[in-house]
């Protein structure tokens, strides 16, 4: 019996062991950390053995194959030595991948994925379509597969995914952008962050399509390197030269695979950076064979994503902006860019070897104020403190809701967009996010 080790015990990994188990496989897990208890039970359910708080070498350098979750980086003592004996390691999407022909519908890019990936479900749901939520939002796809199989897949890939993906194919890839992100993942080298995020093109064929921003000049100088036979459905802001997604005098068109237009106004998703997220979404849905009338009206009521550019309330004049899902720099700059009062801007975390040059002359001209919150916050101070704009130094959420709360003036924004991850004060950025909006509404 061949036998699957799967590294980490969250979503993905949990997911992952119970389709291996469903297939007939030997399966063993192993976390380095403690395993969550609905995890715990989801493996005992399925008499799945399993570790905590380390690894045993001996019951994981026998494996035939190894399934790694995203979070783990292939620096870790133990990915080292089964890549010394040449162990295969895929990703969970990867595994699940080889146990069902239903359509996947993939969605990657440095900035916009969770929201387009969550617009196109929206979409789908009301279509009837029947279809999954996977990748880094949703059930695992491997659970879903093994337990709740569909005929549709919308699937969010983060470029950790998109490594250990060999056979996988997206019959649909949407490439929203690709920016500087994760590059501690990728020995700063911005080039392997590139590469690994035109992944999701391979194995596409002539019946696939690939949809990607026709302006970001990354994408457009790495096209030139691949032989892509998939039907290419670029998208842009204005009409140029290819584009079959775009704005048009205050219209939103597309014209593939047949023609599609609605109101600008209309879109339930305001600012630039939702203007390409709402294009991709809707080639997708239009490509998907969704009706006219379903996808005019899906873009005109989505109710937009939970830490994204989330409104929470308005105290004594100022309105509070929960983005933590801006983990990095340009992220931010799409934030900023869409303010149009005063803003008060939190920014800090985790770095990831940010540069945050590209959105400085936007905290400039936009922000009244700056709230560092981290816990060391002295590369902040050196990129941003010889602007000349009021800045005050936290180090928890507390201090940084207070902070706020000092420094803003009836009609200014409160902005939280870190540019950075969020693992030196949170859980993650949703912990980050809800911390922020509670003590926003006790204020």
């Amino acid at each position: 019996m061949k036998r699957i080790v799967v590294l980490g015990a969250g979503e993905s990994g949990a997911g992952a062991a119970v389709l291996a188990k469903k297939e007939g496989f030997d399966v063993f897990v192993s976390d380095s950390v403690l395993i969550k208890d609905n995890y715990k039970k989801m493996l005992d359910d399925h008499g799945i053995a399993w570790e905590e708080g380390g690894h045993t070498e001996e019951k994981i350098l026998n494996a035939d194959e190894v399934i790694k979750s995203p979070g783990i980086p292939d620096q870790v003592p133990i990915i080292q030595k089964l890549l010394k004996l040449n162990t295969h390691i895929i990703s969970e999407i990867e595994f699940a991948g080889r146990y069902t022909r239903s359509k996947m519908v993939c969605i990657t890019g440095s900035n916009g994925k969770t929201t387009t990936t969550s617009l196109i479900y929206h979409i789908f749901k009301s279509a009837g379509y029947d279809v999954g939520l996977a990748g880094n939002i949703g059930h695992s796809l491997a659970l879903q597969v093994a337990e709740t199989p569909h005929e549709y897949y919308v699937i969010e890939l983060s470029s950790f995914q998109l490594d250990n993906m060999y056979d996988f194919r997206a019959n649909i890839a949407i490439l929203l952008n690709i920016t500087p992100d994760h590059l501690d993942r990728y020995d700063f080298c911005f080039q392997n962050y590139v590469d690994a995020k035109m992944r999701i093109i391979q194995n596409q064929t002539q019946d696939d399509s690939f949809i990607y921003w026709n302006d970001d000049p990354v994408i457009k100088k790495e096209l030139e390197k691949y032989d892509i036979r998939a039907v290419q459905c670029p998208f842009s802001e204005l009409k140029e030269k290819g584009s079959i997604g775009y704005i048009e005098e205050g219209q939103y068109k597309l014209e593939y695979p047949t023609p599609f237009n609605m109101e600008q106004e209309d879109l339930s998703l305001t600012g630039k950076h939702n203007i390409y997220n709402s294009l991709a979404a809707g080639l997708a849905s239009n490509i998907s064979g969704i009706k006219k009338d379903v996808i005019r009206k899906s873009l005109g009521d989505f109710p937009g994503v939970e830490h994204r550019l989330e409104k929470v309330c308005d105290v004594a004049g100022v309105h509070y902006i929960n983005d933590s899902k801006a983990t990095n720099v340009d992220a931010c700059w799409y934030a900023l860019e869409s303010m149009k009062t005063p803003t008060i801007l939190i920014i800090g975390g985790k770095d990831k070897g940010n540069d945050y040059e590209p959105i400085k002359e936007l905290v400039k001209q936009k922000c009244a104020g700056l709230v560092y919150l981290g816990a060391d916050n002295q590369k902040l101070h050196d990129n941003f403190d010889g602007l000349g704009i009021p800045v005050a130094d936290t180090h928890s959420m507390k201090e940084c809701v207070d902070a706020c709360y000092k420094m803003a003036k009836p009609g200014d924004t409160v902005l939280l967009s870190p540019c950075c991850a969020s693992f030196d004060l949170f859980k993650n950025m949703e912990d980050r996010g809800d911390q922020f909006k509670e003590l926003v509404r006790n204020l």
